[in-house]
C-alpha cells in the first residue's frame, strides 16, 4: 500500500509553468513524510492563477527552479506508484521536463478521479473535484497548496481502497478496464476517455480547425460545448492567446467569460491548446 500523492500549482495557463510542488509519501496506509516547495517558475503569473493559489511573483523570489528540484524530485518518483486527481500534474511534471530537457521519471501513473468515478456510482459522471470528494468525506484541508492537495488525494485513494477491498494494485488495473461492467454511459464523448466528465470549449487562434479539435477531443471523453456556461469545466486556447497579451490586445469574449465565472467559483481549468493535445 505504499505509493507518493503529487500535485502541482501553475504560474500561467503553460502546465510547464510549475510555482509549486507537493510531494506526500504514503507507507501502510499512512503518511509517512512530505516534500513540499514554492518553484521559481522563470514565467509570468496569470492573475487568474494566482487568485485560486495565492502565488505570486513576490512569493517565489528567491525559490529554487524546477530543474534545481527535480533530481530530489525523480529520485523520489522514479519505480513509485505516484498518483494525482486528474491527469493534469502528470501532464504538468512531462511539460516542466521537456522544457528543461530533463530525463523523464520513470514510475506508474494512477489519477484518483478514475479511482472515485469506479469506487462509488454517485460521483461515476460529476462529484469527483477534489474540493466536492473532501467535503463529502470529511477531509480538512487547505485547497491550492500543492502539499495539501496532494495529501487530500492520498486520502481518497485510501477511502476507496477502504470501501471496495481493492488493493493499490487492483486498482492500477481496475483503472485501465471500463467504467462499469457493461460500459454503456449515455452521453456525448466516450465515457470511459481519460478526460470523460470534462465539458470543453475552445477558443482563440488554434493550429487546427475547431472540427478537427472536436474530433479529437469527443474520443477522449469531452463533451465538446460552443460557448462558456456554468457547465463548463475546460476552456482550450490557442498557444498564443495565453501568453502576455500586448498593448492594445485582448482575450476572446469566452477567455473573459470563464474568468468571470471562475472569479466565482465555477472550477473551469484554462489550458492552452498544446497541453490539451
Amino acid at each position: 500500500m505504499d505509493f507518493l500523492a503529487l500535485d502541482f500549482e501553475t504560474a500561467n495557463a503553460d502546465l510547464s509553468s510549475i510555482c509549486q510542488v507537493g510531494l506526500v509519501a504514503f507507507r501502510d496506509g499512512k503518511i509517512a513524510n512530505t516534500y513540499a516547495t514554492l518553484v521559481d517558475p522563470d514565467d509570468y503569473f496569470d492573475p487568474v492563477n494566482v487568485s485560486i493559489h495565492g502565488i505570486n511573483e513576490d512569493r517565489v523570489h528567491g525559490a529554487p527552479r524546477f530543474q534545481d528540484v527535480y533530481p530530489q524530485l525523480s529520485s523520489h518518483i522514479n519505480g513509485a506508484v505516484v498518483v494525482c486527481h486528474t491527469l493534469f500534474d502528470r501532464a504538468a511534471m512531462q511539460q516542466a521536463s521537456a522544457k528543461h530537457r530533463l530525463a523523464d521519471v520513470s514510475c506508474r501513473w494512477l489519477d484518483t478521479t478514475r479511482v472515485v468515478r469506479r469506487a462509488w456510482s454517485q460521483y461515476a459522471k460529476a462529484g469527483y473535484g477534489l474540493g466536492n470528494l473532501t467535503r463529502e468525506f470529511g477531509i480538512t484541508f487547505s485547497h491550492h497548496d500543492a502539499a495539501e492537495d496532494a495529501r487530500a488525494t492520498g486520502l481518497i485513494l485510501l477511502k476507496a481502497m477502504q470501501a471496495t477491498g481493492l488493493s493499490l494494485e487492483d486498482w492500477i488495473t481496475r483503472c485501465h478496464q471500463p467504467l462499469t461492467p457493461q460500459g454503456r454511459i449515455t452521453r456525448e464523448g466516450n465515457p470511459d476517455g481519460l478526460l470523460a466528465g470534462e465539458i470543453a470549449v475552445f477558443t482563440g487562434a488554434l493550429s487546427m480547425p475547431r472540427r478537427e479539435a472536436a474530433d479529437l477531443a469527443t474520443p477522449a471523453g469531452c463533451e465538446v460545448d460552443g460557448g462558456v456556461t456554468k457547465d463548463t469545466t475546460l476552456l482550450i486556447v490557442g498557444d498564443q492567446d495565453v501568453t502576455r497579451l500586448a498593448p492594445g490586445e485582448s482575450k476572446s469574449s469566452k477567455h473573459l467569460k470563464a474568468e468571470a465565472l471562475i472569479a466565482k467559483g465555477q472550477p473551469i481549468r484554462i489550458l492552452r491548446e498544446s497541453d490539451f493535445l
